[in-house]
């Protein structure tokens, strides 16, 4: 594997490897036999600002032996219209790495074709790989495994969230609902790309509740949706995890958000800090999980 740009991009067994990895990483924290990365320096490159992906990211690649570089776009030319591809020819000769969270998936993909490194997608408007792995990684910890559970997501099934959690259902084949109204389901031509797989979309999000090993949810104003925040919270208000919500769920299922929660909107102030343990500890596994990502490319090289 040379890069991580989406969870399109993996099979299912690239998908299990990392996870698995991710276990071994995070057991062995502290005690790492080598440092896969020791010399090298890595640039972060960020247009969204981020504080579970920046801090993971950096702590991992310290542990792992590198250097991180974080560049703002709007430090750099890249933030005056240097093209993407310029920029990547450049790092390309410094750096050995490249870590992106930007809008356009395109720029990531342009990255990884021009500059010729190791590229990770550290969240575009059309992905959230490094989410997704952590998110299994949790799966794997509180349920044992993912096959033959029942993955809900509730909000806005057409943002990354939706999509990335969409093609771990294809290529893993667990059973996934995307709970959601009629305006924020995924669209048809995703849809069309997806092909057959074990994805259903509904508008209904009691039956969607029912029987669900996991209840997840993302915000539902992204960066850059903030001028429809009043529209959307209205039309996805009932599609809020809450008791009633959580009660219809199987006994012992799981409540995720990918965080930064806000709390009365997407979720109750109750259901989150009831669940804390568990939306915590799947926010401490994006370390884990990015680490496994980073050892994965440099055994690529």
């Amino acid at each position: 594997m040379k890069h991580l740009l989406g969870i399109e991009e993996l099979s299912a067994g690239d998908i299990t490897r990392l996870v698995d990895s991710a276990v071994e990483l995070k057991a062995e924290r502290g005690n790492h036999s080598v440092q896969p990365l020791a010399g090298e320096t890595w640039a972060m490159i960020f247009t969204k600002s981020s504080t579970r992906t920046r801090v993971s990211f950096e702590v991992g690649l310290n542990e792992l032996g590198a250097t991180s570089m974080f560049l703002n776009a709007n430090d750099i030319q890249l933030g005056r219209g240097e093209p993407i591809k310029d920029t990547a020819r450049v790092l390309g000769r410094m750096v050995h790495g490249a870590i992106i969270r930007t809008f356009d998936q395109q720029d990531v993909v342009d990255f990884a074709n021009y500059g010729k490194i190791p590229t990770i997608n550290a969240l575009t408007d059309e992905e959230h790989p490094c989410q997704i792995l952590a998110d299994l990684l949790t799966i794997r910890e509180k349920l044992g495994g993912w096959d033959g559970k029942k993955i809900v997501f509730f909000g806005d099934g057409d943002c990354n969230m939706g999509r990335s959690w969409a093609w771990a259902s294809k290529r893993l084949g667990f059973e996934l609902v995307i709970a959601a109204p009629s305006e924020f389901q995924p669209q048809a031509e995703f849809m069309e790309r997806l092909g057959e797989s074990p994805v259903l979309v509904t508008d209904d999000a009691i039956a969607a509740a029912e029987n669900a090993d996991v209840l997840y949810t993302d915000t539902w104003i992204s960066m850059g949706k903030e001028a429809e925040a009043e529209d959307r919270l209205k039309v996805l208000a009932p599609f809020q995890i809450d008791d009633r919500i959580v009660g219809l769920a199987n006994s012992g299922a799981i409540v995720q958000h990918c965080l930064p929660a806000y709390r009365g909107k997407e979720i109750t102030e109750k259901v989150l800090e009831e669940r804390q343990d568990e939306i915590f500890q799947q926010a401490e596994n994006r370390l884990h999980a990015q680490k496994a990502i980073l050892v994965e490319l440099a055994a690529g090289r």
